[in-house]
């Protein structure tokens, strides 16, 4: 009892009211590592913490994904580091995709405001320029304007200020420039009825700011020039933060000004043992966005230097993509290009007495403090024969290794260069029996490629220094590497072993299942390259990671398919219609509008009969209230043919199943306006529809603490349903696979390369409207 008093004590004196304290003593976790965070923060602070830190050190215990990391985190709370909720959600998003030790604490701090003051004249200044560019709105509107817009847009100008602060200052500003409230003022606006967003007005959609949605879309091509004024410009390479510069460099640089022209060069370096993925696509954007903003050229450079795992598919399949989004190579070139340079210059770093070969057994190097290799001073002519060995193939696998001499940031000593393989390259045959791995490779052909910015995400910024430490020793040319955040999305699995797994298993059939995000799967769903590039886009070249809801990519592709997919007429459950008093002897031929808002766009044709199928559930025997369909005593109009239908009579079979109704049809014009129009067919095509929803049950199917089965005990059991007997209108006979149809009321649909002849297969690239239950 007495302990609970005291845990309860603890709880309340940080400002949690006593219900909180004790709904949080019931979660033994949360109350152990508030507990060591209060007790921490009062060690720094003595005992009296006011509410606003208390709140801070509960939200961080609860938060935290990795409690390793409290302490850290604590640590600025208690020093006044960390001050805003704000701040702590940017630390916590910093620890989580920085799973790594050591933390690198400047990159932290930039990343999370540690230190940046705002000061209220700058606040001032940040709502004054944006009530400037808004003047003239807010002068036609004045309080009807949505002043969340000012904010907004004032926030994104000085990230780290407070909320309230900033919401002070515009309603000040604001009174200053309209004066007090009007009578007019007070009255509510009338509901203005739905005006179609002008085409300008959609190319402002959403844009994510590390997962904060921002008004203001730029196309990536004006992000590529803006984030370029940070970047170096081609030849001034030493002016990047942490280059290195030697006595060399000077001239290097001349001599690639010379070959380049002072051109921008960049290249995409996939490895060819898997598909390119969603994330894929940020990079070969930013790096062929990159060279095309500034008038450059991008190689398409394949990292084939681990022939166990290459395969002459993927090559292909990764250059379709490429080219699928857009994009073309300057030149296609593959690590493999240079195998002889890189080799000659192997003896070279060897004589340079900055490599040697080491024995030491893949067990003992890995991990954070392998011992250092006894053979690290071994005399330059010994390594020079073993390497010589090595390659004629008198070591075994993993007998010898060639590595390198330096200390890397994470603490990693001596890299490995070369390791034995005995396995033929798809192109270079059996000609090595050693291959170079990518901390020796990569800066080696970016140097020959003449690269001048090598972009890479994140996680290879541990690389940098053995990057340009190697470029300096053999003293060749030395581009410069710049890092940029990841794009993931959440509900998915990108990983190739992974995806391996779901299609060994069964769980989804190949590669390119739509349900995937591989970029070959997305093609076979339908959803248009512009769309995924949109999407990069608005994601935006940010620094931070970013793992978006696919929900924002879905918004892209209605955006784009809206204006590109034609309108087609398709029933998934078809009920048949027949009218009794059809007006003509034979078929009436409709004009269908490809585009319904914009006509000039061409019309198809459409038979119309006696016999019509119409969806199941567009007919009910019993109304109710909301119920606008057809129905006995309820007609309805039928899109595009200028007739309304009646029901006479309902057809059922023994088991009581509506099959058939029989119905009489009158000219619109004459008949009283109906309260719904639906969709059907006439003389249709039979084809068949897949419909498909997330692949898995949760936003994060890896992540343990969510799913503690792994990912493949997370598969959602309706992620596809598959209709066999739908209807469509024949008007999409001719279509060809990857054809993208809007069928009217249901949803976008793609032409699945599984048609044959007049057997259509349609996938479901996404439905009309998103669906609020899914979000």
């Amino acid at each position: 009892g007495a302990a609970l008093d005291q845990a309860l004590g603890l709880f309340t004196s940080i400002g949690l009211s006593e219900a909180k304290a004790r709904e949080t003593l019931r979660n033994g976790a949360l109350s152990a590592l508030l507990r060591q965070a209060v007790l921490q923060a009062r060690g720094a602070l003595g005992s009296g913490l006011d509410k606003a830190t208390g709140t801070l050190l509960y939200n961080a215990a609860a938060r935290l994904r990795d409690p390793k990391h409290l302490g850290f985190l604590v640590g600025y709370i208690a020093r006044r580091q960390i001050l805003t909720d704000l701040q702590l959600g940017a630390a916590l998003e910093y620890l989580r995709s920085h799973p790594l030790e050591p933390l690198d604490t400047g990159d932290f701090e930039r990343a999370c405001g540690v230190g940046v003051c705002v000061t209220p004249e700058q606040i001032e200044e940040a709502v004054e320029a944006v009530i400037g560019e808004h003047r003239a709105e807010l002068l036609a509107q004045r309080y009807h304007f949505n002043m969340g817009l000012l904010m907004g847009e004032a926030r994104s100008w000085l990230r780290w200020a407070d909320g309230k602060t900033i919401k002070n200052e515009v309603d000040l500003q604001v009174l200053h420039l309209l004066g007090p409230k009007t009578e007019a003022d007070l009255e509510k606006k009338p509901k203005a009825a739905k005006a179609r967003p002008a085409a300008t007005e959609k190319q402002k959609a959403a844009v994510v700011e590390n997962g904060e949605v921002g008004t203001e879309t730029r196309s990536l091509l004006e992000q590529l020039r803006g984030e370029a004024l940070k970047f170096h410009k081609p030849g001034e390479n030493y002016k990047t933060e942490g280059y290195v510069v030697t006595p060399n460099t000077m001239a290097l640089l001349k001599q690639h000004l010379a070959i380049t022209g002072g051109q921008v060069r960049t290249r995409f370096p996939p490895e060819p043992n898997g598909i390119l993925h969603i994330g894929h696509a940020k990079a070969i954007n930013f790096n062929f966005g990159y060279a095309k903003a500034n008038g450059g050229v991008c190689f398409l450079r394949y990292d084939d230097t681990n022939p166990e795992k290459e395969e002459e598919k993927y090559f292909t399949a990764i250059r379709e993509m490429v080219e699928w989004l857009g994009y073309q190579p300057y030149a296609v070139t593959h690590a493999s290009d240079y195998f002889d340079q890189l080799y000659t210059w192997a003896l070279e770093l060897i004589r340079r007495g900055q490599a040697y070969v080491c024995h030491q057994k893949v067990e003992e190097i890995k991990g954070h403090n392998p011992p250092p290799s006894p053979w690290r001073d071994r005399p330059v002519e010994e390594s020079l024969l073993l390497f010589e060995d090595m390659r004629k193939g008198k070591f075994g696998e993993g007998e010898a290794t060639l590595r390198m001499k330096l200390m890397m940031e994470d603490g990693k000593m001596d890299p490995v260069a070369y390791r034995v393989k005995f396995t033929p390259h798809h192109r270079t045959g059996d000609k090595w029996c050693i291959y170079p791995t990518y901390d020796y490779t990569h800066c080696l052909c970016d140097s020959i490629e003449h690269i001048t910015h090598s972009l890479c995400t994140k996680e290879f910024q541990a690389r940098r220094s053995s990057y340009f430490w190697l470029c300096n020793a053999l003293d060749v040319y030395c581009p410069v590497q710049w890092e940029y955040g990841r794009l993931n999305l959440l509900y998915t699995v990108v990983s190739k072993r992974k995806i391996i797994r779901l299609v060994e298993t069964g769980a989804v059939r190949d590669w390119d299942d739509p349900r995937l995000f591989t970029l070959t799967a997305l093609r076979r769903r339908g959803f248009p390259p512009e769309a995924i590039n949109n999407f990069c886009a608005r994601v935006g070249v940010t620094v931070a990671q970013a793992t978006m809801e696919p929900h924002l990519l879905e918004a892209c592709v209605r955006e784009v398919l809206n204006e590109q997919a034609p309108r087609a007429m398709a029933v998934l459950e078809p009920l048949k219609v027949t009218i009794t008093n059809f007006p003509a002897p034979k078929a009436l031929e409709v004009l269908v509008p490809n585009f319904p808002a914009d006509e000039s766009r061409g019309f198809h044709k459409v038979p119309f009969k006696p016999t019509v199928y119409i969806e199941e559930t567009d007919f009910r025997e019993e109304v109710d209230k909301g119920y606008k369909r057809l129905a006995p005593g309820q007609p309805v109009g039928l899109r595009h043919a200028g007739y309304v239908i009646a029901v006479q009579n309902v057809i059922k079979d023994a088991s009581g199943r509506v099959i058939e109704l029989e119905v009489t049809c009158t000219k619109s014009d004459v008949s009283e306006k109906p309260k719904a129009f639906i969709h059907w067919v006439s003389e249709p095509l039979a084809c068949e529809v897949r419909l498909y929803e997330r692949l898995f049950l949760h936003k994060n199917p890896e992540d343990p603490s969510e799913v503690p089965g792994g990912f493949l005990s997370d598969l959602n059991p309706d992620s596809l349903r598959v209709v066999h007997n739908a209807m469509v209108d024949s008007s999409v006979l001719s279509a060809r696979p990857f054809d993208k149809f809007q069928f009217e009321r249901l949803g976008y649909f793609s032409v699945d390369p599984d048609s044959e002849g007049e057997r259509m297969v349609f996938n479901r690239t996404v439905t009309l409207k998103e669906d609020p239950g899914k979000a």
